[in-house]
């Protein structure tokens, strides 16, 4: 099979199910921006990381393939997908409180820093705040599964206590953010 298709020329691209639409859709820019989410992760990965981290990275791309999937797929097809569900985000959850019961409570926020791995997982928390902003959009224009906000809110989370939680056990400090007065 070829990667190219030759489809997309002309500024379009196919949804699952055959429909054409636009590359500048808002759909595409929400799974577009998962994508770019899940190269962001690959990159905390290639960098030195403790091994929960990696664990956790490795399902949580899996989650996000699905995710894409999900956003590529109109919600009316009766396509036999997998569809992000509870269960993930269930999983984001007891990730999070697992990390959280190891660092201490925040009393300020903290400027993304700390090792390499840390540090890209503070731009993945934004990139992944950037794919839930389109995909309230999104929703709004059209009909996608529900839990797809709450998913990209819960990973938005999750990325953060990651980030904290890798700068932790790899002994970097926490950078808080104190204003000047």
């Amino acid at each position: 099979m070829k990667i190219y298709t030759k489809q997309g020329d002309k500024g379009q691209t196919a949804l699952f199910g055959g429909d054409r639409v636009s590359k500048h859709s808002i759909r595409i820019e929400t799974y577009g921006t998962v994508d770019e989410l899940n190269s962001i992760l690959g990159v905390a990965l290639a960098n030195d990381h403790q091994a929960f981290t990696a664990e956790v990275i490795n399902d949580v791309q899996h989650q996000l393939f699905i995710l894409g999937t999900d956003l590529a797929t109109p919600f009316h097809l009766d396509a036999r997908i997998d569809r992000i569900s509870e269960q993930e985000v269930y999983y984001l959850e007891q990730k999070i409180d697992y990390m959280e019961a190891s660092l201490s409570p925040l009393k300020n926020f903290i400027l993304p820093s700390g090792s390499m791995a840390g540090a890209t997982l503070h731009h993945a928390r934004t990139v992944c705040r950037r794919a839930e902003r389109l995909a309230v959009v999104c929703s709004n224009q059209e009909k996608i599964n529900d839990i797809v906000l709450k998913y990209l809110n819960r990973l938005s989370d999750f990325l953060f206590v990651l980030a904290r939680y890798e700068n932790h056990q790899s002994g970097c400090l926490e950078n808080p953010w104190i204003p000047k007065k």
